[in-house]
């Protein structure tokens, strides 16, 4: 019989010292940075390092923590457990839920949903939503409820958001066609910077974020915002799709460690 009460919050199994830097922020690099020059830290077409450990939340069906540098977010899935007081459906279906710590960013925020926290459920949910499989559980709902620990930009929030509940998804046995990964891309003069930080973003003209499933060549959803051309918005597609595959042996190779783990 399990040990956890639902009803209370129950602190982590494992804790470590947070880490903090010395004063030194990230965005002190573009203090004098102007249109033309290079990226500074990294190439244009280098992504943050990544990290995943699936299965951290043992109360839920399924769980993976996702970080990259400043961002890092939790997500869990629920079910599928039968829907209650609805009509019969011969589709399951899937709900997604986000919130934001009220430390995550700069200004702190309000422990009360808001628009911004639905429109990165929404944009979440349509990345995820055709790789799972909800022809297979008639009447059944599926929640998927991503926290987000520390923000580094709306567009960071959106492509790891949507690796993490692919990858929850997975580790809950939830049956989907294929891995969902996501990267991020904004258009900075006429260079295509992948993986923006905030800071970049606020140099950026447009912005745009790609999902798809690499291993069927499938994209489920693409957001774009600011001012991008056609043929830029075709090349920062292009460009997302190379390092979404390159993700998508991350969260392959994680899945499979955790399971050999079990």
């Amino acid at each position: 019989m399990s040990t956890f009460d639902r009803r209370r919050i129950n602190g982590p199994e494992e804790s470590y010292p947070p880490l903090f830097e010395d004063g030194h922020d990230v965005g002190d690099a573009y203090a004098n940075w102007k249109v033309g020059e290079p990226r500074q830290r990294r190439s244009a077409g280098d992504v943050r390092p990544i990290f995943m450990k699936p299965g951290l939340i043992n109360q839920a069906n399924g769980s993976a923590y996702v970080e990259t540098e400043k961002t890092k977010l939790v997500c869990a899935v629920y079910g599928p457990r039968q829907s209650r007081n609805t009509a019969y459906s011969e589709r399951g279906r899937l709900n997604v839920e986000v919130k934001f710590t009220p430390f995550s960013c700069t200004k702190r925020r309000a422990p009360i949903r808001d628009a911004e926290d639905r429109s990165v459920a929404v944009q979440i949910h349509q990345a995820i939503l055709p790789s799972v499989r909800l022809e297979l559980l008639p009447k059944s709902t599926v929640d998927v409820f991503i926290t987000i620990i520390e923000n580094d930009g709306l567009e960071s929030c959106y492509a790891s958001g949507a690796v993490a509940a692919s990858a929850a998804l997975a580790d809950a046995g939830i049956e989907m066609l294929g891995l969902v990964t996501s990267c991020s891309s904004s258009m900075v003069g006429k260079e295509i910077w992948l993986d923006p930080t905030e800071r970049e973003i606020s140099l950026a003209k447009g912005s745009l974020v790609l999902a798809c499933m690499p291993a069927l060549g499938i994209v489920t959803s693409v957001w774009q915002s600011g001012e991008v051309k056609p043929v830029e918005a075709i090349e920062c597609m292009e460009a997302c799709q190379e390092r979404c595959a390159d993700i998508h042996a991350i969260v392959s190779e994680a899945l499979l460690a955790n399971a050999k783990v079990i």
